[in-house]
């Protein structure tokens, strides 16, 4: 055996013999190895296992989120709100002594309403690009799902529930009465009935003289809950930039040929959302690894990648694939895309392994094999295919690379009835043994993927 190669094997020998333990507190190794949280049976752990079962804390990526959603709230695709998170969790990251890059990329115009009413958080929602940017206030006249106006609207907020395709027309007989402003409330699809529905930018087939919002359901029903008096102001956001937010740490043994490992998801957020669930779960759970990885040794490197503007079209992440040649790609083993992995929504106790092809791959095998050894492997459901976020921009380069979350049981598409709207709190939609599960699987999924050449 050639010396370099012997001293290599050693050195990797010595790093991976006496780690587990470092840094743990009494008794902390030996819980490693108890049942995990949900389990139906006992872990069997390798020695990288227990390093990250170890430390991995749930509770500590709350803080995270904590910040995230509740005190930045919404994070839209290129406005102050998610340069706000892109900052935080890129000091986050710098603090705990990763590299760290914010890669710019423009994205298009939004028009977003901040709403105010008596005795309600802030609101948000988005405004139609073809109606008055202005402010309003006054009373809500509630006229229900009609395209037909005849009572007295002067002065007034006109609120209608969505009728799909025909939103032009409401806005117009309701302008024809004197409302000053029109409210759309959405209204749930015939496809998932389960779904309250979110904000959306109503579209008009002409442009209109008042300001016209898309409200989420849950606006329209607080509404008429007895928030009668609204104020509001729309704001056109123009000439955007958002960032994907990226860390790095070299691996702590030989890697000649730069292989890396990413650890992703995505920390933007819909209009009206705090997005604790879409995609703060999946962000802080980065976060979270990122601590628990930054010292364990490694084959290869570690990347943890926080992408903008996932909502508009997985921006973010298509950028940055983008940008790789074909030595970037070659150097990436794998991508584990973290998308919604906390909700407590009942329902969704099935954690899928996505992949765009339904095929395995590193990533997916990886996660299955560690929920064998967690012993959640009734708990874990895939791969199976499904598109719809971020890994799908690897895919399409011959990455590997899966999506991991809470779903519900039937099918993939079965998501918590507060998807993408402002119920989506940290008091509303976050479960942390579901976060912790999450972490371990992940966690122990990607180290095992780090500690190979």
């Amino acid at each position: 055996m050639p010396e370099v190669q012997r001293r290599d094997l050693l050195a990797g020998a010595a790093a991976f013999a006496g780690f587990a333990t470092v840094g743990l507190l009494p008794g902390t190794a030996a819980a490693a190895t108890r049942q995990r949280p949900g389990a139906l049976r006992p872990p069997s752990l390798t020695t990288g296992d227990k390093a990250v079962v170890a430390r991995v804390d749930a509770r500590r990526a709350l803080r995270h989120l904590k910040v995230l959603s509740d005190e930045i709230g919404w994070r839209i695709a290129g406005t102050e709100s998610e340069h706000r998170a892109a900052r935080y969790i890129a000091g986050v990251l710098r603090d705990l002594g990763y590299k760290v890059e914010l890669q710019p990329f423009p994205v298009a115009d939004r028009h977003l309403a901040d709403i105010r009413a008596k005795g309600e958080p802030r609101w948000q929602s988005s405004a139609s690009p073809q109606a008055a940017v202005a402010s309003a206030e006054g009373q809500v006249v509630d006229l229900g799902a009609v395209t037909e106006v005849t009572a007295d609207l002067k002065g007034r907020l006109a609120l209608f529930d969505r009728v799909t395709g025909k939103e032009t027309e409401q806005v117009k007989a309701a302008v024809a009465r004197g409302a000053k402003a029109v409210l759309i409330a959405n209204v749930r699809t015939a496809a998932f009935p389960e779904r309250k529905a979110a904000t959306f930018t109503p579209t008009l087939n002409e442009n209109v003289s008042v300001p016209v919002l898309g409200l989420a359901e849950y606006h329209g029903a607080r509404i008429r809950a007895g928030a009668r008096r609204l104020s509001f102001k729309v704001t056109h956001h123009s000439g955007l930039t958002s960032y994907n937010v990226l860390a790095s740490r070299k691996a702590t043994l030989p890697n000649p040929g730069g292989k890396a490992v990413i650890v992703s998801a995505h920390y933007d957020s819909v209009p009206g959302s705090p997005g604790a669930n879409d995609d703060g779960s999946g962000t802080v759970l980065c976060l979270e690894l990122a601590r628990v990885l930054k010292r364990l040794p490694t084959q290869q490197d570690i990347r943890i990648c926080l992408w903008g503007s996932e909502e508009y079209g997985l921006i973010g992440a298509r950028h940055y694939v983008k940008q790789l040649d074909d030595a970037g790609v070659a150097r990436i083993t794998g991508c584990f895309q973290n998308d919604m992995v906390a909700t407590s929504h009942p329902p969704a106790g099935t954690y899928w392994l996505l992949s765009v092809d339904g095929g395995d791959n590193t990533t997916t095998a990886a996660v299955n094999a560690a929920a064998e050894r967690l012993g959640y492997a009734d708990q874990a459901e895939g791969p199976v295919a499904r598109g719809s976020s971020d890994h799908e921009a690897f895919h399409e380069r011959g990455i590997a690379a899966g999506n991991f979350s809470w779903r519900g049981g039937e099918a993939p598409s079965q998501l918590e009835p507060i998807y993408h709207t402002p119920e989506d709190t940290i008091a509303k939609n976050i479960s942390l043994q579901r976060l912790q599960v999450s972490l371990e699987l992940i966690g122990c999924a990607a180290y095992e993927v780090a500690r190979q050449k």
